[in-house]
């Protein structure tokens, strides 16, 4: 399993257009890196302005691109690569940038969970819509879903569209539950397995 560097803010405040192509490259003159790997820049990230999201999104045509996240075409170096976030956080909506190791496939959900805890001040003093909203993003897509089934027979029907996550994975009680209907020690227990702060 690849190691990866711990999720790091890397400026206060937020970037304007000339401080973010100067963070794209602030490893460039540093000695003694290797900077072919793209491993200096894993896991840095920082916010920027909302015309920076936008600029960068009609730049080149996204190696992905889901709700409030995509990532560039081309990479840093290695498989490091640029993703860029529009979040929500205490009912104002953030634009940030982050480099991602796509080695590990979660590390898009993961840095924006890491980004949203730093920004509300950790785990313990964030809403419980905040947890829910990390949760779902450090979840791997395997174990989270949306009800899309009508039938009313699956028992799902009025929960069509509503966010759900598996529980108790890998026992033999494991089951889909909404999102909402988490309980706070659901949440805790959830919050505990995953690392949201950096180091």
């Amino acid at each position: 399993m690849t190691a990866h560097p711990p999720f790091r803010k890397v400026l206060d405040g937020v970037a304007t257009r000339e401080q973010m192509f100067q963070l794209f490259s602030r490893h460039k003159d540093t000695p003694g890196i290797d900077l072919l790997s793209g491993t200096p820049y894993a896991g840095e990230w920082f916010e920027i302005e909302a015309a920076q999201y936008h600029f960068m999104l009609d730049l080149l045509p996204p190696l992905f691109m889901r709700t409030g996240m995509f990532g560039m075409s081309e990479f840093k170096a290695g498989y490091v690569t640029s993703v860029f976030f529009a979040i929500r956080i205490r009912s104002r909506e953030r634009w940030f940038h982050g480099f991602c190791d796509l080695t590990d496939r979660q590390s898009p959900d993961k840095m924006r969970a890491a980004i949203i805890a730093h920004e509300t001040g950790a785990s313990d003093s964030m809403i419980r819509a905040e947890k829910l909203e990390a949760i779902w993003n450090v979840t791997p897509v395997e174990r989270r879903g949306i009800p899309r089934n009508a039938d009313p027979e699956t028992g799902w029907a009025e929960h069509h569209g509503k966010r759900a996550i598996l529980i108790n994975a890998g026992r033999h009680d494991a089951a889909f539950k909404l999102l909402p209907d988490l309980s706070d020690l659901e949440i805790d227990e959830f919050l505990s397995k995953v690392r949201l702060r950096p180091s």
